[in-house]
């Protein structure tokens, strides 16, 4: 149920709408400063709300990009068992950086 909600998710606020509606969002905010005498409660909505966001953004995004990450590996590695390339290159995500390194010399 997570997976399909994270991969929802970072799809639609992928979408040039959804960055329009945080750009509306902010204009009626800013606009509102004077009305609120520029308050620390008028800050604190703001701080707070795009805190929230930011921090639950993150999770769905890593989320997403690690499926999808796993994906291509999943299909990269098909191509090298089926193809013509060296099965020795299968599985170096999970080496060292200097190992990997070793296979680029």
């Amino acid at each position: 149920m997570f997976n399909r909600f994270a991969e929802t998710v970072a799809r639609a606020t992928g979408h040039a709408w959804a960055f329009a509606l945080c750009l509306v969002s902010m204009i009626i905010w800013g606009a509102t400063g004077p009305v609120f005498r520029y308050s620390d409660t008028w800050q604190l909505i703001i701080n707070t709300g795009t805190t929230i966001v930011t921090f639950l953004m993150v999770f769905l995004i890593q989320g997403a990009q690690n499926r999808g990450g796993a994906a291509i590996q999943a299909k990269l590695e098909e191509l090298i068992r089926s193809g013509r390339a060296k099965n020795h290159f299968i599985g170096i995500e999970h080496l060292t950086d200097s190992e990997v390194e070793e296979f680029r010399k």
